[in-house]
């Protein structure tokens, strides 16, 4: 079977600082791919140059079976690779109701005229755009604060709300930068909670982050990178143990899984 997403040896210089040096890396169909490294690595680099943000000085990525190298991220949502960002990116004044629907114009949005004129046509696919959102809300537990103002939630929640924008968007793979960034545990618990159900409703998913003890307990295999290069890849046990992996982490001199 065919990876659903295939990067082969992507790089990116920015001037002198090679931020990714041929990295290559695959996801199967429902899998959840995580890319760790300490920060610096190169992580949220290898996200922006398959999500389109960035061009790639060289290397191809590929998407469901097609070559989407440097395509603008708008062609990639359509095609449905969809990414989140490091930061919850919310209209901290709108609802999250308001903020949801985002998402959801990305595939339903009727055009600038019908739009202005409010047309049989608009209101449909704003029925049906309100009506994708709202069964969003809540199957990811969300309902009750539907109306409440964006920016009131806690952190986490509005990770959640990032994670809502897009899927809403109907991805078949979804990358997610740093999602437990500035997490509580408690609040790290649930976005992971959030993220397998995402994949287990058949929702592709690669993870960047450098908390290890999130990913570990979350994804099916690990790219760990340094330096903007592929240091090791495969199970999370097999990663962790790696003294490549420990030493990126915590210089030389740390042995065994429990110091991650």
């Amino acid at each position: 079977m065919s990876a659903l997403l295939r990067v082969d040896r992507l790089s990116k210089q920015f001037g002198g600082l090679k931020a990714v040096n041929d990295i290559s890396f695959h996801a199967e169909e429902g899998e959840i791919v995580g890319i760790v490294g300490p920060n610096g690595a190169g992580k949220t680099t290898v996200i922006n140059l398959v999500s389109g943000v960035y061009k790639p000085d060289k290397g191809t990525v590929t998407f469901r079976g097609q070559v989407v190298t440097g395509m603008p991220p708008h062609s990639l949502v359509r095609r449905g690779l969809v990414r989140t960002f490091q930061a919850a990116v919310v209209y901290r004044e709108s609802s999250v109701r308001e903020n949801a629907l985002r998402g959801a114009f990305a595939k339903l949005y009727p055009g600038f005229w019908n739009t202005l004129l409010n047309t049989k046509k608009a209101r449909a696919m704003r029925a049906d755009a309100e009506q994708a959102a709202d069964e969003l809300l809540e199957w990811l537990g969300m309902t009750a604060v539907a109306n409440v103002k964006a920016g009131s939630l806690p952190y986490g929640y509005q990770k959640t709300l990032g994670m809502i924008v897009a899927l809403l968007a109907s991805p078949k793979l979804i990358m997610l930068d740093e999602p437990a960034a500035g997490l509580s545990p408690e609040e790290a618990d649930h976005v992971r909670d959030v993220i397998r159900r995402v994949n287990h409703s058949g929702v592709t998913v690669v993870v960047v982050d450098h908390n290890m003890r999130f990913m570990s307990g979350l994804c099916h295999r690990l790219v760990a990178m340094h330096h903007g290069a592929e240091l090791a890849e495969g199970t999370p046990e097999a990663v962790l143990k790696d003294p490549r992996v420990i030493e990126a982490y915590l210089g030389r001199g740390f042995e065994g899984v429990e110091t991650l």
